[in-house]
């Protein structure tokens, strides 16, 4: 079991036919350069997961060279192309902060650069800044266990108090999806079949509620793990 801390707010059914298209590998992304701790004069800080269809704050610096420009902040697609997601405007500083309404659920690289004109006289290009971003499908779920330990899952595991898993209607028995709730992320393999309750999507162990703070019916993100 892998439980992942993220530092960044609570956001968290998704029908089975997005979530099934979201299954695709997303492309690799260049070196991250992201966070602004390192002694560089310019960075790139974007919270490292959201819920698909949030605005999105991406903050960062391209230096007093490029004060007064725009900045355009792209997203790379399955094909490899990137897209113009969001802009904004340098201040005096080089400081910039842009606001992204996020929209397909998936995994990205993103990247930020100022926009010169042709024949800028500053010699050095533009600095491209790098960062990525998982965009999680919103769901409702809910979690079960007392009641059914000792019994085999439809899937054949036997479930305990410790059993880490979730129960889905459809997914193969095994697939692995990344569940995401308080600023925590956790893998799971289907394991079950369920929910049976109509507008609840997934169906967690107590054991795996229980590590990323799932007291009661609720809603999460969820995303095919990587």
């Amino acid at each position: 079991m892998t439980v992942r801390r993220r530092h960044i707010p609570t956001r968290c059914a998704v029908t089975l036919a997005a979530f099934l298209g979201i299954l695709a590998a997303a492309p690799a992304a260049p070196a991250q350069t992201t966070g602004g701790s390192e002694a560089r004069t310019s960075w790139l800080d974007v919270r490292p997961a959201s819920l698909a269809q949030r605005t999105l704050r991406i903050a960062g610096t391209v230096g007093g060279d490029d004060a007064g420009r725009t900045v355009r902040i792209e997203r790379q697609t399955a094909d490899g192309r990137w897209e113009k997601v969001a802009t904004a405007v340098a201040d005096a500083d080089g400081d910039f902060v842009a606001r992204w309404l996020t929209d397909s659920p998936g995994r990205y690289a993103l990247r930020a650069a100022a926009e010169r004109p042709a024949g800028a006289t500053t010699a050095a290009a533009p600095e491209e800044l790098f960062a990525r971003i998982a965009l999680f499908a919103a769901a409702t779920a809910s979690w079960y266990g007392p009641g059914f330990f000792g019994r085999r899952t439809a899937c054949g595991t036997r479930l305990t108090r410790r059993t880490v898993g979730v129960a889905h209607r459809t997914l193969p028995c095994g697939t692995k999806v990344e569940i995401y709730h308080r600023n925590r992320t956790i893998v799971l393999p289907v394991i079950d079949r369920g929910p049976f309750v109509a507008g609840r999507q997934w169906d967690l162990t107590q054991a795996a509620a229980r590590a990323i703070g799932l007291r009661a019916t609720g809603r999460v993100g969820v995303l095919p793990a990587s």
